[in-house]
């Protein structure tokens, strides 16, 4: 062999070389960050499970289901939130997203999706999209999701997230939810994640019979409680007072009354 082609065929195999050890380093690097959050999403778990071992009193569930434990265990919170928020994202508390909005901490959303006892097929309601991660924890658990956000930026940001993570099938839609979704009622449930003064007719209108409606019910600056509504054959809302809560307010028609 040519000495000019040998050494070609050297710096050839020398610079391939470099490019595995970098793309081993990629991955290892990658493969690293994917097991500290899944470190931290196991300690979420157990941290959820322990104060719905604490708040049974109130609550009625010393657990939660496992197929919604499941769901939240599977659900990248860590991409459904601020990128300043992400070493954050797995902590038991609320974040800011944005707009003077927040993602309520992971034990609230486990909550409100255990009380609404989803079924695969479900066709389900969320008011107050935020940055998604709710609707997500839905879709986990096989139901069909529409969600609405008054807030453009944050339902544009929250469609995006959603789509790249795969969750194609979540609806979105900007607007106001105190209205509900008329054009795909009934729903089997409705998801409230901001806090009303009252019930808003359309949602309750909106349910099928037989449906839950879970939705926190208070003041902006006053006490709030978390509520889970079962609509009767009759129609009417039989409501049941699950924990104190504090969520911001729920804006659009419903916050100008």
């Amino acid at each position: 062999m040519p000495l000019r082609l040998l050494r070609a065929r050297l710096r050839a195999f020398a610079a391939a070389a470099v490019r595995g050890v970098l793309l081993a380093s990629t991955l290892t690097v990658q493969a690293t960050a994917q097991d500290r959050y899944a470190v931290e999403r196991k300690e979420m778990l157990d941290e959820i499970g322990r104060l719905a071992r604490e708040t049974q009193t109130e609550t009625g569930r010393a657990a939660l289901s496992p197929r919604v434990m499941d769901a939240m265990g599977r659900v990248l919170r860590h991409r459904l939130v601020p990128a300043g928020e992400q070493g954050n994202a797995y902590r038991n508390r609320p974040l800011a997203i944005g707009l003077g909005q927040t993602i309520s901490q992971p034990f609230i959303v486990a909550l409100m999706t255990d009380l609404l006892e989803v079924r695969p097929g479900d066709r389900i309601l969320e008011v107050g999209t935020g940055s998604g991660y709710q609707a997500a924890v839905l879709a986990e658990l096989g139901a069909d999701v529409y969600t609405i956000e008054i807030l453009e930026p944050l339902a544009r940001e929250a469609a995006a997230r959603l789509a790249e993570l795969g969750y194609g099938k979540i609806v979105t839609r900007v607007g106001d939810g105190y209205r509900g979704w008329p054009e795909h009622a009934p729903f089997d449930s409705i998801v409230v994640t901001a806090a009303a003064r009252e019930v808003p007719p359309a949602l309750a209108e909106q349910l099928k019979p037989g449906g839950k409606l879970v939705i926190p019910v208070g003041d902006s600056l006053g006490v709030q409680t978390l509520c889970l509504m079962d609509k009767q054959p009759d129609g009417k809302l039989k409501r049941r007072q699950i924990l104190a809560v504090r969520f911001v307010p729920l804006t659009g028609e419903g916050r100008r009354r």
